[in-house]
């Protein structure tokens, strides 16, 4: 039996139109592409290098970008300078702006003393060794050494070719060099040089906190930090450096008293500083000398008013530098708090137990041996009997 005609000649221009559906195919929504940054594998956190890899991994795999990492310094505040200037350092090879605050050291000395980059593994590579045939003219073979498109460029420009990535290393033995450090775009605050107008005590040290709030705050919407920006515009990251805070030489009287007449300033500072990154494209690393804080409970507070918290515990000048079990270490490091971040429940390191050391070019985090953790955990019992 034959189709009907009606069917079979019918144009395929006079078929009706198929309806409309309000299904949509589901995209990724584009995430900010930022030279230095990568999106973190657990909550989709943007997260920048503190600049020393081990600590990165114990954070989760970095800071994330709007959060504040406190460090509680060591005694003679060695090591705690130390991982401040690893993360200024990042910032300037990944091309980030700088925001260094200080009242003991001008900033420009801090930034004097980053550590030089490590440049073995950027974009020039030096081929394997071949041996050379006495036919072949020397000449030749020094040309074939290296690329040709690499023989002229500036070793400044090699060692920001691997701004891409995340993660650097340092030689702790070594300065930057000063094209690489001026090539950074750095915001500076001195206290010394903004001084308060108020007699007395108190009204100084609220002075001195507010004044440097308002100068990051004058930063980051001046420079176009904040969430606000329209996105058309380039976007980059800011790395605020504080070191010291609730120090007296931030006329702050916390580390002076066992019973402070104005602990509230600091963790008022804290406060307006975490809701202030929480809006920009910002991190922050604060420093803390906590071993001259006599109250615990007001420490608790600074802490909690922070992301991340670490503590380092130097041995320099206690009888722990001397006892052997402790010659492949310098200190301990203590991680005090993890962020909670877009998930219920923060990525806790897999071991509590860990020691931080200085080679001759690198500092780097390791887990305990198991035989000075055993010694560590009897010392800490007959502390607390």
């Amino acid at each position: 039996m034959a189709a009907p005609v009606s069917s079979v000649g019918k144009p395929s221009a006079e078929r009706p139109p198929f309806s409309s559906t309000s299904f949509q195919k589901k995209t990724r929504s584009k995430l900010i592409s930022i030279p230095g940054t990568r999106p973190s594998v657990q909550n989709g956190q943007l997260l920048v290098s503190t600049g020393v890899t081990s600590l990165d991994y114990l954070l989760g795999g970095g800071l994330a970008v709007g959060t504040v990492l406190l460090i509680e310094e060591d005694r003679f505040d060695s090591y705690s300078r130390m991982i401040l200037k690893y993360f200024l350092a990042e910032g300037v090879v990944c091309r980030h702006e700088l925001f260094v605050a200080s009242a003991q050291d001008n900033p420009d000395d801090i930034l004097q003393e980053l550590p030089a980059p490590i440049l073995d593994d950027v974009a020039i590579h030096k081929p394997v060794e071949q041996p050379r045939l006495s036919c072949e003219p020397q000449d030749n073979l020094d040309a074939m050494k290296i690329a040709w498109r690499y023989q002229n460029l500036p070793k400044v420009q090699s060692a920001l070719a691997s701004s891409s990535r995340f993660g650097h290393y340092y030689d702790v033995s070594k300065t930057m060099e000063p094209e690489i450090r001026q090539a950074a775009k750095c915001h500076r605050f001195y206290l010394p040089e903004h001084p308060t107008q108020s007699s007395t005590t108190h009204s100084r040290m609220i002075e001195s906190y507010s004044a440097l709030l308002k100068s990051l705050q004058e930063v980051i919407h001046r420079e176009g930090f904040d969430l606000s920006t329209p996105m058309s515009m380039s976007r980059n990251i800011l790395r605020v450096g504080l070191h010291s805070l609730g120090s007296a030489l931030w006329n702050d009287d916390l580390s002076c008293h066992d019973d402070p007449m104005h602990s509230h300033a600091l963790t008022t500072f804290l406060y307006g500083l975490r809701a202030l990154l929480r809006s920009s494209l910002s991190v922050a690393v604060v420093t803390v000398p906590s071993h001259l804080i006599q109250d615990q409970a007001l420490m608790g507070n600074i802490t909690r008013l922070c992301d991340n918290a670490i503590a380092l515990e130097s041995f320099k000048g206690s009888e722990r530098e001397t006892n052997p079990l402790y010659k492949d270490y310098h200190g301990l490091l203590h991680v005090r708090q993890v962020p909670h971040l877009n998930c219920l429940a923060s990525q806790l390191p897999d071991h509590k137990d860990l020691a931080f050391k200085l080679k001759r070019k690198q500092f780097s985090i390791e887990v305990c041996c198991q035989r000075l953790r055993a010694y560590s955990n009897k010392e800490q019992h007959y502390l607390n009997m």
